[in-house]
């Protein structure tokens, strides 16, 4: 207690806040009007070299993050705020954190905060620990609409010479059967004709199409990942709500608190509903 008192001290001293300028590795917009600026907190520093190249400079900034973040969920305010990636996102928000008493919407720097992870276990285990952040210190942000989650496409499809690309399983078997290439044609695909590229996408080639199964955004170039994931006309991003603030805090509680067996029970109890397992 005495050390959250503390923490709290310091965020309305803003000592705790207050770095020289904003973070380093925030590559910021051109724009300073809010309400027409976005961030991107991107997962590793691959996929932000290709989100910055790729990005519109005019209203898009990228804040690469390095590995995942602390689970505030477990951690007290002084360690929270002595978190390096946590500290970037702060400082690059510019609206403080806590409570609306410490924190102040008015001087959010961004419209849209984006969360940009990757369509893993390792990406969605980050993705969940940045919601946890936003949701226990950074709430407004989320019951104003502000908070988004980007939708990485997961397959590139080429077909002569045109590509397309599928969000998920099912988008990708709706474009084959568009193409009138069966799904069975696919699957019976021998391994000789499946390869690595140096990018890391795993290529399945069959007779006139090619199927890519994006591992990271890292893989994606600039183009691509402006094209299927940044670019307002074409992308796709999902507005985080809270319907009900009982319902997400007893989730978060369960999932990232101390607590291991109400975690085990939660498990057992949905690990039937698992559809796509990344191992």
């Amino acid at each position: 207690r005495e050390a959250a008192r503390k923490a709290r001290e310091l965020i309305r001293r803003k000592n705790a806040l207050e770095f020289s300028g904003l973070p380093g590795k925030l590559a910021d917009c051109s724009i300073s009007d809010p309400d027409h600026c976005e961030i991107y907190l991107v997962e590793g520093d691959s996929a932000g070299g290709s989100a910055k190249q790729g990005r519109d400079r005019r209203f898009q900034a990228i804040l690469p993050l390095k590995g995942k973040i602390l689970n505030v969920e477990k951690a007290r305010m002084n360690k929270v705020l002595e978190n390096e990636e946590i500290k970037s996102i702060i400082t690059a928000l510019g609206a403080g954190i806590g409570n609306s008493d410490e924190f102040d919407e008015s001087k959010l720097r961004y419209g849209k905060v984006i969360l940009m992870c990757d369509a893993d276990v390792d990406g969605s285990h980050i993705r969940t620990l940045l919601l946890t952040f936003f949701y226990r210190h950074m709430k407004e942000i989320i019951e104003t609409g502000r908070l988004y989650i980007a939708q990485p496409p997961l397959y590139k499809i080429k077909i002569a010479k045109e590509e397309h690309y599928a969000y998920d399983e099912n988008e990708k078997d709706q474009i084959l059967k568009r193409f009138k290439i069966s799904t069975k044609t696919v699957k019976e695909t021998v391994p000789s004709e499946t390869e690595v590229t140096e990018s890391g996408e795993v290529v399945t080639k069959g007779k006139g199409f090619a199927i890519s199964r994006f591992k990271g955004l890292g893989e994606m170039n600039p183009e691509q990942l402006w094209s299927t994931t940044m670019n307002p006309e074409t992308r796709t991003i999902l507005q985080v709500s809270i319907d009900s603030a009982v319902a997400a805090d007893k989730v978060f509680e369960t999932l990232m608190g101390e607590e291991v067996e109400p975690r085990r029970a939660f498990i057992e109890k949905n690990a039937k509903y698992v559809k796509n397992l990344d191992i």
